[in-house]
Order: C-alpha cells, then structure tokens, then sequence
C-alpha cells in the first residue's frame, strides 16, 4: 500500500495545481492535455478524485501507522 498512498498523494497534489491554474489564470491543463476530448478528461478526473479519496483515508490513520506507511 505505501506505493498506493505515494501515488495517491502526488495525482492530488497536480489535481490542486491544475484548480489553482483554473482559479487564478483560467487556464485547465487537463483540458489542453486532452484537448478537451470529455471521455479522457473524464478518467483522469476520476482518477484524481478516488487519489485524493485515498489521501483522505491516509488522514485519518494513526499517526503511528501513518509513520509506518511512509518509512518504507
């Protein structure tokens, strides 16, 4: 799992680059990466979605085990 939670954590930190480009300079970079064909922006959204789901789980784990999962 600690793969899992690395992958997790870096597909949820591009997912925040990309809203923070679409916040402040309207500017999708999942859009221009797909140019804008819906069925690929559509995955890619889901995929960041259940990554930042998964970080929401590393969250709320004991921190003991959170230390145990990012030590490896």
């Amino acid at each position: 799992m600690n793969y899992v939670y690395k992958i997790s954590l870096v597909l949820a930190i591009i997912g925040g680059i990309n809203w923070g480009l679409v916040g402040l300079f309207n500017f999708n970079l999942v859009e221009t990466i797909t140019m804008g064909y819906n069925v690929w922006s559509r995955i890619i959204y889901t995929i960041v979605c259940i990554a930042s789901l998964i970080c929401i789980l590393i969250l709320f784990l004991n921190l003991k085990e959170r230390d145990c999962v990012f030590d490896k």
